[in-house]
């Protein structure tokens, strides 16, 4: 019985997500949706803003991560669960790591995405090639100053450690 209530609660925050999509999607936006809950409350929201904004990391994902982080005044979100109307993209999947969310829940894989034309192949084919990824230049220019700053604050008292 525990179970199945958790499955229907799993499917209510889903739903929402879903919802946001829908909502994204009729205003223009790209169909993405995700919510963050944390102890049965959802903590942050958020739909697809990447054309709304001309911001490329405006992504349902990273919108609701950004606002649960405010909502609770913290950048570590373990304990919580995110729920996506897709499967997450890298940078997304990056997010939900850096965050340390203990769960993703999600509809849409990345195969139904790449169907309607968001096909994040690419993407993922760069991650597995790093660090020289396909069609951008990186270079590796050692800093003894770089070096000595990441020096500084690993010695640092008062450094937040994330």
């Amino acid at each position: 019985m525990n179970q199945a209530r958790n499955g229907n609660r799993d499917q209510d925050f889903l739903d929402r997500a879903i919802a946001l999509s829908r909502e994204a999607a009729g205003n223009g936006g790209g169909p993405f949706g995700a919510v963050v809950v944390k102890d049965g409350a959802v903590v942050g929201s958020g739909a697809n803003r990447v054309a709304s904004t001309n911001d490329p990391t405006a992504h349902a994902e990273i919108v609701a991560i950004r606002e649960a982080c405010r909502q609770l005044s913290r950048f570590d979100l373990a304990g919580a669960t995110l729920y996506s109307s897709c499967e997450p993209c890298p940078m997304c999947l990056g997010a939900i790591l850096w965050a340390r969310l203990d769960r993703l829940v999600y509809a849409n894989t990345q195969a139904d995405a790449a169907a309607i034309g968001f096909d994040d192949a690419a993407f993922w084919q760069n991650v597995k090639l790093w660090p020289r990824p396909n069609g951008l230049r990186c270079e590796h220019r050692p800093s003894a100053a770089a070096r000595a700053v990441f020096a500084e604050w690993h010695v640092n008292p008062s450094r937040i450690r994330y």
